[in-house]
């Protein structure tokens, strides 16, 4: 009897450990792979290697380790699919790009695309963007070269991507397209206000993303909005410098998709051009944005702190005659609460060719704080907001003041 328990142990033994083995997967060292950390090395070619030996292992979920050191990588791209959940382990770890833009092949720097589940876990990725804010060429009106965003997210699903960094992006810094159903959490992104078009994440043709605990200091919007993002929530993002939150600008090429669901409550907007922003073309083509709510948003010393633009055009590109075909509704601004450095602390210019519908705005406190002094104005054309409970500026004369009423998200 005690040969057969000692066998029933060591059958029970094997089966958990075969188990704990299972559920922990492999990983895989870009060092074991031929990555230097000498900041010199392009190590690009090592990381890849890792990633596709976790990507296509059977035991997953697997993970790609980036050790603490410096890493100096050329472009790469990441694809999948893979076996199943990967996560790449990068704490403590920086990544350089190339300052030279001579080293690219086109806009991007790391692509990461195909992939379900992928975990992307703390490191630095550094774009060393600062000659090329500079280049003229790169940045005129017509782009007419191709700069590379530090962390390009294509077709990348149900992931997550937390406690890391990206800094001096010599474009954008994060782009998702098509990445449904993503969650971004405790995230910084850093370049300076001088930082030429380094929106901070810009998010297309996806269907559902949170955003939370994130501080992003950047030279052009924090966050963007493109055609096709739905379902989207952010809460507990600090932006500033930048150019503010914006949805848009909508409506310069045909086909664009509905943007409609966008929840952004809970942020902070300090020293930034813009605060919240919509933004279309006019003479555009049609579109359509709906069910978009800010709530809970504090402004310090912010330019424009509630903005809607359909006539939006940036460096003369565009002739502001005909009205924009962008049609918006259902959008909410409550409880938020500030200081604005120009005196129309809220404008909303809509389109005349399709009017904004059910515009709500609710608990306003902003007062203006810059040179000549006087109050806070409230501009409207071409809409006729409902106004909920105190506001400060009041609303426009057209708008109605009705009775406080239960907050809604």
């Amino acid at each position: 009897m005690d040969k057969i328990n000692s066998i029933r142990k060591a059958v029970c033994c094997l089966l958990l450990t075969s188990l704990i083995a299972r559920n922990h997967g492999a990983t895989f060292n870009i060092q074991t792979k031929g990555a230097k950390g000498d900041g010199v090395t392009d190590d690009g070619p090592a990381i890849v290697a890792a990633w596709k030996e976790a990507c296509a292992a059977a035991s997953p979920p697997n993970s790609v380790l980036i050790p603490p050191g410096t890493y100096f990588t050329l472009a790469f791209t990441l694809s999948g699919p893979c076996q199943g959940p990967v996560e790449i382990k990068a704490a403590g770890a920086i990544l350089k790009a190339p300052p030279e833009l001579e080293k690219f092949k086109d806009d991007s720097w790391i692509t990461i695309e195909k992939v379900r589940n992928l975990t992307l876990n703390g490191g630095t990725f550094d774009g060393q963007g600062h000659g090329t804010w500079t280049t003229k060429k790169c940045h005129d009106s017509e782009m007419k070269c191709a700069i590379p965003v530090n962390l390009r997210l294509s077709h990348v699903r149900d992931s997550l991507f937390k406690d890391f960094t990206s800094a001096n992006s010599k474009n954008f810094h994060i782009t998702l397209w098509k990445c449904d159903h993503s969650k971004f959490n405790n995230i910084t992104i850093s370049a300076p206000a001088n930082s030429t078009n380094t929106d901070g994440i810009h998010i297309a043709k996806l269907d559902g993303l949170n955003i939370t605990n994130t501080i992003i200091k950047t030279g052009d919007d924090c966050i963007s909005f493109g055609d096709g993002s739905k379902n989207v929530y952010i809460e507990k993002v600090t932006c500033g410098p930048g150019h503010g939150i914006s949805i848009g600008s909508l409506g310069k090429f045909p086909n664009e998709e509905p943007v409609q669901g966008v929840y952004i409550r809970n942020c902070t907007i300090s020293g930034t051009t813009n605060g919240l922003r919509i933004k279309t073309w006019p003479g555009s083509q049609p579109g359509i944005a709906s069910d978009m709510h800010f709530h809970e948003i504090i402004m310090d010393k912010v330019a424009n702190p509630i903005l809607i633009d359909q006539e939006y055009c940036p460096h003369n590109a565009c002739k502001k005659g005909p009205p924009s075909k962008v049609k918006l509704s259902n959008v909410s601004f409550r409880k938020i609460t500030g200081t604005s450095t120009t005196k129309e602390a809220l404008k909303f210019v809509c389109s005349a060719g399709a009017p904004c519908e059910n515009v709500t705005v609710a608990d306003i406190n902003l007062t203006f704080k810059g040179p000549g002094g006087g109050g806070a104005t409230f501009h409207c054309s071409n809409v006729n907001p409902k106004v909920i409970g105190q506001n400060f500026p009041p609303a426009c004369p057209a708008a109605a003041a009705t009775a406080p009423q239960p907050t809604t998200y």
